[in-house]
């Protein structure tokens, strides 16, 4: 299904009884709930120690309340900007390499979310669960959503479905943030400031920010649930990418055969789903926007590189982004070295 057809049709629906029931529920909310200005149109509103848009707080109430997972679902899980398109990317052919043949793949005919679809998008089409249901399992399936503001029955011990997450140094997904807010601002606003948007972000004040409590809840998850969280860092991945593969493999328990290594479809992989590839794509270059779908393929593509932030921040910026995320992460056991 093409991506502008999905973003359409999320609005095009008469809700469900269910639904109207969760949508009363959210009109009710809303009203008690901080607010704060977002980055680009929308309003930040503070739900359960995360900032979200109401397009993200409808789709989590959503699911709290009608999403059914199965055992055989995996969750691509991020916090926006670190990585989530090539990490889709990724995890669609891990698990569909023997479906495809490489030099004819669907990721060279549709960018990633095309076919890992955004579950707080996804939850809303037709106005009831029957997209998501539809869905041939496994499910692969993709949040920004907190680990705490997931329906337990995706996150508790009884539930077998799986997340794969991936985090990136703050000061890059900073960064790649506020260049993407600025492509999404309608061109009758000015671009949003540099030092506007770090002042949000160093308050936590960002979609489904704040940063570091969204790195956390995941990275404390994969600890308690090694089998149910996969955490991976955005650094390693660029410096050992087919080690990266073949851990995101094995942890799916679908390692890959000494007749595939020597076949060489670990590299074949990393070459297909790396950003100079993926953003290469003729499709992938398709910067066509329109009122139902205001991001285009080609906004998902800016560099990719580690340590762009070097280019942006000032060295005051870059030491007090540094000092938040020490003291953030005190104690915890987890660091972005």
């Amino acid at each position: 299904m093409e991506t502008s057809k999905f973003f359409s049709r999320i609005e095009e629906f008469e809700p469900d009884e269910g639904y109207q029931k969760t949508y009363r529920s959210f009109d009710e909310v809303l009203p008690t709930l901080p607010p704060s200005k977002g980055w680009w149109l929308d309003q930040l509103f503070h739900y359960h120690g995360f900032w979200l848009s109401t397009f993200a707080l409808r789709g989590s109430m959503l699911l709290h309340d009608h999403f059914k997972p199965r055992p055989t679902d995996i969750i691509v899980a991020t916090s926006p900007k670190c990585g989530t398109t090539w990490l889709r990317a990724l995890v669609f052919s891990i698990v569909n390499r023997h479906s495809f043949d490489f030099s004819d793949h669907p990721l060279s005919k549709m960018n990633p979310q095309e076919l890992v679809f955004f579950l707080e998008g996804a939850i809303y089409i037709d106005g009831s669960t029957s997209f998501v249901d539809g869905l041939p399992s496994p499910r692969l399936l993709s949040t920004h959503l907190p680990y705490s503001l997931l329906p337990k029955s995706m996150t508790d011990d009884a539930s077998d479905c799986r997340f794969v997450y991936i985090c990136r140094d703050p000061k890059d997904v900073f960064i790649s943030k506020w260049h993407f807010a600025n492509k999404l601002r309608s061109k009758h606003l000015p671009p949003i400031a540099l030092e506007e948007a770090f002042d949000s972000f160093c308050k936590g004040v960002s979609h489904y920010g704040p940063f570091w409590d969204h790195v956390l809840g995941y990275w404390k998850a994969s600890l308690e649930s090694p089998k149910k969280v996969l955490f991976l860092k955005y650094e390693d991945v660029k410096k050992q990418p087919s080690d990266c593969v073949r851990k995101v493999a094995e942890f799916l328990e679908v390692p890959f055969s000494p007749e595939e290594e020597s076949k060489e479809m670990v590299e074949e992989i990393v070459k297909l789903c790396s950003f100079e590839n993926m953003s290469n794509q003729e499709v992938n270059k398709n910067a066509t926007r329109n009122s139902g779908r205001p991001i285009s393929n080609s906004d998902f593509f800016r560099k990719g590189e580690v340590g762009d932030w070097v280019n942006h921040l000032s060295p005051q910026m870059a030491e007090a982004l540094d000092h938040i995320t020490e003291q953030k992460l005190q104690g915890t056991g987890f660091n972005f070295r």
